[in-house]
């Protein structure tokens, strides 16, 4: 079974050519495998059957392996086995049909409207680098763009005129989001000041060697602001998700928050309505003469 694995892992490596964090993950699944059918009394993986593997799974389960890591201890499997029945080494794949445990979903973290405006309604000193930062926080408040649509922003993308923004989302998908007036004041305050950079390209935010902002530069900025202004932990996408839940708790618009946020399932977008619960029992539990929980008042 070593042998067999080993040639996997080195087809990855050479054909596929796989990152090494990819081929680290794969192979540290993929032993946890291979030790439990070592214990078990499996010597090849063509005699691994559905039984065994779901077996195994709720096994690791039980110890404590969180949900998405067992989802990707089957993808291992699968890609494991994928690669051995075109070998002709096995004729079966034990991992097809079978699902993770579901674990509880975590839910975002977000800031509150008072937290937003805490953050962003503080004086702004009239310098390169408090300009740009502040824009950036208030662009990601107010259209909720992820970080990479941020970094990879260009002028082009930009209508200030009219309040827009255009970005770049994932699956290569261009949307066209409005922009608050906060944010388009803060952000005509910075775009003068970019030019005195001297800009290598069209990127909208960059640093003062004129080179665009990485992501982790981006990271940094934010979790700075967090910490000098609130006193907190923050990053991007903190404040994307704080765009949605605000968006959603004002409107009750799942759907337009959907395409606010460029996701392609409702169902990613249906975790805000959980928070938005979480708001409204809270409101409930302080508000309503029989909600008071026993003892209390005791």
């Amino acid at each position: 079974m070593q042998a067999d694995l080993d040639a996997y892992l080195n087809h990855l490596r050479s054909e596929r050519q796989v990152s090494a964090h990819t081929l680290e993950g794969y192979l540290r699944d993929l032993h946890k495998v291979l030790a439990l059918c070592e214990k078990a009394g499996i010597a090849n993986w063509q005699d691994l059957d559905v039984r065994s593997l779901r077996g195994f799974v709720a096994r690791l389960h039980h110890d404590g392996l969180a949900s998405p890591s067992l989802s990707r201890l089957l993808s291992a499997v699968r890609g494991l086995y994928r690669y051995l029945i075109r070998e002709g080494r096995c004729r079966h794949d034990p991992a097809a049909g079978i699902q993770a445990p579901k674990g509880a979903r975590r839910l975002p973290r977000t800031l509150d409207a008072d937290r937003a405006q805490q953050l962003l309604d503080g004086a702004v000193e009239d310098d390169f680098i408090a300009r740009r930062d502040h824009a950036m926080l208030e662009l990601f408040y107010s259209s909720g763009l992820r970080l990479s649509e941020l970094v990879g922003l260009d002028l082009d993308g930009l209508d200030l005129a009219d309040g827009l923004v255009r970005v770049r989302g994932k699956g290569n998908k261009v949307r066209e989001l409005p922009v608050g007036r906060k944010a388009r004041e803060a952000l005509e305050a910075w775009l003068p000041l970019r030019t005195g950079a001297n800009p290598e390209d069209d990127a909208v935010f960059v640093s003062r060697q004129g080179r665009r902002l990485t992501p982790r530069a981006v990271r940094a900025r934010v979790r700075q602001a967090g910490v000098r202004e609130l006193g907190q932990h923050l990053h991007p996408h903190m404040l994307r998700h704080s765009f949605a839940s605000h968006m959603l708790e004002s409107s009750q618009d799942l759907r337009a928050v959907q395409e606010l946020l460029g996701h392609a399932d409702i169902s990613t977008t249906q975790v805000y309505t959980h928070l938005d619960f979480q708001h409204l029992a809270a409101v409930y539990d302080r508000a309503h003469p029989r909600a008071k929980r026993q003892g209390a008042d005791e």
